[in-house]
């Protein structure tokens, strides 16, 4: 029974050494992006354009929460990919386990960026530069980011824990429908594959619905 804590460690502090450098990108990412966005819409010379440019960081939001949960899903199986698994296959611990342990491992690393982004926002909504009439939603932003990251992280941790052959269905499948869209647009059909496609999967309740819609720090 105390074998499971200490293979939990070791697996933690290994993988701890791939990912801590791009934790640390995501914490200097997820602190300064409140902190510049309030910067930036501190200048705007009405309410109505301060709320709209604090709404249009929300871009840079979606696109580092995105980023970082695919770059460490990618991150935590390159070590075994490089070594075709032979480090998995020579511990003394189940399959599935191992997957729950490498998941957790990653899942630790970007408590860090999360909890940058809920410092940072605490900073800026507290700042003499946030209009008197305006709201801070420091933990909705929060929530919504870490939620974000967990997303990405989750699906491109699966991907990269399947085979090559696994990998290049899913990238022959969006091949697919982008041959399709090129195809009926050359044949002057008004059918946009692509797009429904995409709407499908982003809008609600679409799989990555958390990247859409709005946000933003201080509004309303």
């Amino acid at each position: 029974m105390n074998e499971r804590p200490s293979q939990w460690r070791a697996l933690l502090e290994t993988q701890w050494k791939w990912t801590r450098g791009l934790s640390l990108i995501g914490v200097l990412l997820g602190f300064a992006l409140p902190l510049l966005s309030l910067r930036t819409a501190a200048g705007m010379e009405s309410l109505t354009s301060f709320i709209s440019m604090m709404g249009s960081w929300g871009v840079a939001y979606a696109i580092a929460a995105g980023a970082l949960g695919l770059a460490t899903g990618v991150l935590v199986w390159g070590f075994d990919h490089r070594l075709r698994h032979v480090y998995a296959l020579a511990l003394p611990i189940e399959r599935w386990r191992y997957v729950l342990f490498r998941y957790g491992a990653g899942v630790v690393s970007l408590i860090f960026p999360i909890l940058a982004v809920l410092i940072g926002a605490e900073i800026a909504s507290h700042s003499a530069l946030v209009p008197k009439e305006l709201h801070a939603y420091t933990i909705a932003l929060t929530l919504r980011f870490g939620f974000a990251v967990l997303v990405a992280y989750s699906l491109f941790f699966a991907i990269s824990a399947a085979t090559a052959r696994t990998a290049g269905y899913i990238l022959g499948a969006i091949g697919v429908l982008i041959v399709a869209q090129v195809l009926f647009q050359a044949a002057n059909t008004h059918v946009d594959v692509l797009s429904n496609a995409i709407r499908l999967v982003i809008t609600t309740p679409g799989l990555l619905a958390v990247f859409g819609g709005r946000w933003t720090l201080i509004d309303v």
